[in-house]
């Protein structure tokens, strides 16, 4: 990413998450940036192509830290951990910590909900990468990577909204990881 690109995004983050997405302008993002106006729109032609790609720069962050973590885990159960951490827990301290940040996790419109549903299907893939060694146990229990995975997905993104507090989230999240781990023989 051009280095630009990541000044713009990185005072996309500051002035979404203070001011959330529908009030922060254009204009707000280039002084924010420290860029003219024209340097901004040269990059993206309106907010909700910065939005994508704030969306996308967050996917690939995540994915790249996941995939280095992934490396080292021994089991299921902590390649699991290492996800959640990333696609979870990431999300909700951002949102805990900057009062308008749940514009950009909810993608504020249409536009960023499509990349957020691209976002998750990169997570899903990931998640039935790391369940597809247990396909035998799995099929045992009824269940593909594939299912399975889209549950997880899902159901650890629900968590994240339904959780009362950072505690109330990590005990949702464990018991989805002991329901895989259940599924798979583990």
């Amino acid at each position: 990413m051009a280095t630009t690109e990541k000044e713009i995004l990185d005072a996309a983050v500051r002035m979404f998450s203070r001011y959330g997405v529908k009030r922060t302008s254009m204009a707000d993002l280039a002084q924010e940036a420290g860029i003219s106006r024209q340097t901004l729109y040269n990059a993206y032609k309106n907010k909700d192509d910065v939005l994508r790609a704030l969306i996308r720069s967050y996917t690939e962050d995540a994915l790249s830290a996941i995939e280095s973590g992934l490396a080292n885990a021994q089991d299921l159960g902590d390649q699991l951990d290492i996800v959640f951490d990333r696609m979870v827990f990431d999300g909700f301290d951002l949102v805990r910590d900057m009062p308008n940040a749940q514009d950009i996790i909810d993608g504020f419109n249409a536009a960023g909900q499509e990349e957020l549903n691209a976002s998750a299907e990169k997570f899903r893939l990931v998640i039935e990468r790391i369940l597809s060694p247990r396909q035998e146990a799995l099929a045992r229990a009824g269940l593909t990577p594939s299912e399975l995975s889209d549950f997880v997905q899902r159901s650890a993104k629900a968590a994240s909204s339904a959780a009362r507090d950072r505690d109330h989230l990590t005990r949702l999240l464990k018991s989805l990881k002991h329901l895989c781990l259940a599924a798979s023989g583990e």
